[in-house]
């Protein structure tokens, strides 16, 4: 987001957060078009978005099969969703072997993804249908959206999961509801002011918040696990 395109909108938040009702992104303001329209348009933008996300997740990811390895227990096949050009599921079926990654995204944004025999790269909607696996994994997407849209998100991987044995593994930051035992909460702020910069309705979630989407998308029960990044890992069950 260092980029030209990416910096513009924090020119235009100040009327973001003045403005009551306006629900239009200042990354909208500033190009003319939200986020994922914008990437779909300019091939060089997508490219520099979708790299600077597979940065990320090599650090995430690392810190995810290093802090709680045994979340990937039993998962026979693994859906990412939105999981971009697939850095992400690389190296999760890398690390485990066994599993049978399904990279799904936009279909603009796979046909560029890599191709490998352990992934498979389906594109599609989330909001419509998601891939059947044993397990869905989101990293750094459900903050995109806001409370109603992520629980759409989340009921279409109920359905696409095992009733006796899915889960969601959801990457995410946890944001702490006591600020001032939080040494992690400027970062927190950070956090949630880009989402407020560059996506319509996108927010960052306390546990409290996270409970919340999770039992209205049909999920029972959850655990959160904190890991060596700012994201902790969600597993959440029907």
């Amino acid at each position: 987001m260092s980029s030209p395109t990416g910096l513009a909108p924090w020119h235009s938040l100040s009327a973001r957060v003045l403005e009551t009702g306006n629900n239009i992104s200042p990354f909208e303001v500033a190009n003319g078009k939200d986020l994922w329209s914008y990437a779909e348009a300019n091939p060089d933008f997508r490219e520099l978005f979708n790299n600077a996300m597979g940065c990320d997740a090599r650090l995430t990811v690392q810190a995810t099969i290093e802090g709680c390895p045994e979340v990937f227990d039993g998962v026979e096949s693994l859906v990412d969703v939105g999981g971009g050009n697939g850095t992400a599921l690389s190296l999760l079926v890398k690390a485990f072997p066994w599993i049978r990654g399904i990279n799904f995204d936009l279909p603009h944004v796979v046909a560029v993804s890599a191709k490998s025999d352990s992934i498979e790269n389906v594109g599609g909607d989330m909001f419509m249908s998601i891939p059947n696996a044993d397990a869905a994994f989101f990293m750094w997407v459900l903050h995109d959206w806001d409370d109603e849209e992520c629980i759409k998100i989340l009921k279409k991987c109920r359905e696409a999961i095992p009733e006796d044995k899915g889960k969601v593994i959801i990457v995410e930051a946890v944001l702490e509801e006591d600020k001032e035992g939080d040494e992690l909460g400027g970062v927190g702020l950070m956090l949630d002011m880009t989402m407020m910069g560059v996506t319509n309705k996108g927010k960052e979630r306390t546990l409290k918040e996270w409970s919340y989407v999770l039992r209205q998308s049909g999920f029972t029960r959850f655990n959160v696990k904190p890991i060596r990044a700012v994201q902790s890992v969600i597993e959440a069950y029907p």
